[in-house]
């Protein structure tokens, strides 16, 4: 073997000893990142729908309906502190976007981790529409149980926190969806707010006209399913 091609073996056996000691430090560093990082579920979320805060903002218990620990069928009520604002809009934006983002537990989750609030809206009459990100379709197990209980976790939370709403549509995207994931009817409006449901969280923001113009929200959709919206002038 010529003196050329044993220099060589002799550079590969040192870069092959000096990767087998750093190998195990390198692997502890890229768990040590992983676990103290946030996941790709939240950091699309982050991006997505930025954190929703305003100056006028204030501490305040929130009441979220999550699975109940140990079941798959049953909400609970849970109070957190969130960083609430008066504008019911803007509150509604913070209590569903933290019923995605601060549930207890993976198994007390409601809806997908990756769905994301896209706009939230309240008319003059107390009607909410709510458009959610399309994870919140194809992320949401299939069946009447699953569905509902996504559903009723978000008409609960709003119930709770924010006075003004009397009922609720959901979009996915912009549009409007036959289904959640295959059962739940989501072409009518979901009761908010009904008696006997869920009780106001005390601090509950009170009615304040919504500056959003309704003809911005699915253009002809809300005319057509709801007579008391306003017409177009």
């Amino acid at each position: 073997m010529s003196r050329r091609w044993v220099i060589a073996a002799l550079i590969l056996g040192v870069l092959v000893a000096i990767g087998a000691y750093e190998l195990p430090s390198l692997r502890r560093h890229v768990s040590r990142l992983s676990s103290e990082g946030p996941s790709e579920a939240e950091s699309r979320r982050d991006v997505v729908a930025p954190q929703i805060s305003t100056p006028a903002d204030t501490q305040s218990p929130a009441q979220m309906f999550w699975l109940a620990p140990g079941t798959s069928d049953t909400l609970a009520p849970a109070t957190i502190q969130l960083s609430l604002s008066p504008d019911p809009v803007l509150r509604a934006k913070q209590v569903l976007s933290a019923l995605i983002a601060e549930s207890p537990s993976p198994a007390q989750r409601t809806l997908p981790a990756d769905a994301t609030l896209l706009q939230f809206y309240i008319l003059s009459d107390g009607t909410a529409i709510a458009d959610f990100s399309d994870e919140l379709a194809s992320q949401t197990p299939s069946g009447i149980l699953s569905e509902q209980i996504a559903v009723d976790s978000i008409t609960h939370t709003l119930a709770a926190n924010v006075s003004s709403i009397s009922r609720l549509k959901i979009l996915i995207h912009g549009q409007e969806a036959e289904t959640l994931a295959g059962h739940v009817d989501l072409t009518g409006f979901f009761p908010v707010g009904t008696a006997g449901v869920v009780p106001s969280a005390p601090g509950a923001a009170p009615a304040i006209a919504n500056p959003q113009s309704p003809s911005q929200v699915a253009p002809g959709l809300l005319h057509q399913q709801n007579p008391a919206a306003p017409s177009k002038p």
